[in-house]
């Protein structure tokens, strides 16, 4: 049987610091590489004149504006694109999005990877992609340019404080789910593990009212619910989806959001 244990969090309040200016790709950025064609500009409303089909996937995260260029050397062209999610965890969704689970992690930003023919990483809440052409091994080529890039992006190169809550034993896998964390409406976004046993999510809210308000707008989901030693206001109720689910409210602190936090384990 799975458990869900849910807690309520307090928002830790400070002002916000000055939004850095969203970096613009050139091609000078690296010598000997020359712009083909124009340079690129898109916000929410015409990505889909860019990428059509994949725009849904960027908009989803939040994307709020791209500022691309074409690159070409010699036989060799690069597709640079830099985009802009409002918020690092955002920007780190997209990330952990595209990233392939198969291939091995580059340090950087707060999050990177670079293979043959692609390169992608997050800062701040930029989020950055080449892609190379023609067919190759283009790796010391996007090494080059992942560094520089590196350099000129603005932002914190930690990953989400988020991340820190999950267990890292037996994890498998560790994303924001965007929207309806684990297929449930209520829990509008969040961060999911995959683990050998189950999962385990963080759902944000703006306030401990509106996270116990969510829990008890949870718990109506169920027609059976019963109490359980897991927290303050526990409850245990019985899911064909979720099969087990145990579910509690607690303040803590959370360092920079508020947050209303869920562990589903055996």
């Amino acid at each position: 049987m799975f458990k869900m244990i849910c807690a309520a969090g307090l928002l830790a309040c400070g002002l916000a610091a000055a939004a850095d200016p969203a970096p613009v790709p050139t091609c000078t950025l690296v010598p000997g590489w020359t712009q083909r064609g124009e340079a690129r500009s898109y916000v929410g409303d015409n990505l889909f004149e860019y990428m059509d089909g994949n725009a849904e996937g960027y908009l989803i995260y939040g994307f709020q504006s791209m500022h691309g260029v074409s690159c070409a050397k010699g036989p060799v062209t690069l597709v640079i694109d830099i985009s802009d999610f409002g918020e690092s965890d955002l920007s780190y969704g997209m990330f952990t999005a595209n990233r392939d689970l198969r291939e091995p992690a580059a340090k950087l930003g707060a999050g990177g990877q670079i293979v043959p023919r692609r390169a992608i990483f997050t800062k701040g809440q930029y989020y950055v992609e080449i892609a190379a052409g023609p067919e190759g091994d283009h790796t010391a080529a996007l090494k080059e340019w992942m560094a520089a890039f590196e350099k000129l992006v603005p932002g914190s190169t930690s990953p989400p404080t988020a991340l820190a809550w999950f267990p890292a034993e037996k994890q498998q896998t560790l994303r924001l789910v965007p929207e309806s964390v684990l297929g449930i409406r209520l829990l509008r976004r969040g961060y999911a593990a995959q683990y050998d046993y189950g999962k385990a999510f963080v759902v944000t809210e703006a306030s401990a009212e509106s996270a116990g308000a969510l829990l008890l707008k949870l718990r109506g989901r169920y027609t059976e619910t019963t109490a359980a030693k897991a927290g303050d206001e526990a409850f245990q109720a019985n899911d064909k989806y979720l099969e087990g689910c145990v579910s509690s409210a607690r303040d803590v602190i959370s360092v920079a959001t508020p947050t209303w936090r869920t562990a589903r384990t055996r």
